[in-house]
């Protein structure tokens, strides 16, 4: 099993959304940036456990669990020109963007925000703090992962 973060802005998609969908679960795409496209399509697999970001918000945080309840298939909404994630150049034959569902788990009581993380030394090598750092899916290790549920507590 490999661990993720996966960013969604809150005003978009968050956290509750995801846990008041249907069935908890709903299909990550959208995802248009190739390094977390590969992430998607090459490494991402069925069980996988993803701490759910919220981005671009007043308190930037890790506000709960979801787990990768799919395999990877071909984004759909690269093909619907009402989409604002359309891409022309994308088509059946040679897709260029990938999505995988993921299924509610847990919400957090206490979330993790980026200036907890940030000042935390023994997450120093995380993605998320790396300067410049704007992936939408990144990948945790299993030690960081650890030590984030360490500092929250579920809800």
């Amino acid at each position: 099993m490999n661990y993720w973060l996966m960013k969604s802005e809150p005003d978009d998609f968050s956290i509750d959304n995801l846990q008041m969908s249907e069935q908890q679960t709903v299909a990550w795409q959208g995802i248009r940036n190739y390094q977390a496209r590969n992430y998607i399509r090459d490494q991402i697999a069925l069980g996988d456990v993803v701490l759910f970001y919220h981005s671009s918000c007043k308190v930037p945080a890790i506000v709960g669990l979801a787990k990768i309840s799919s395999d990877a298939q071909i984004d759909i909404s690269a093909f619907d020109n009402r989409s604002p994630y359309y891409d022309v150049k994308s088509n059946t034959n040679t897709p260029r963007w990938w999505q995988v569902d993921i299924q509610f788990m847990a919400k957090f009581s206490k979330p993790v925000s980026l200036k907890q993380l940030k000042a935390d030394l023994a997450l120093q090598d995380m993605v998320l703090v790396a300067k410049g750092a704007r992936l939408s899916v990144q990948p945790v290790t299993p030690l960081q992962y650890q030590h984030i549920m360490q500092l929250t507590i579920l809800k």
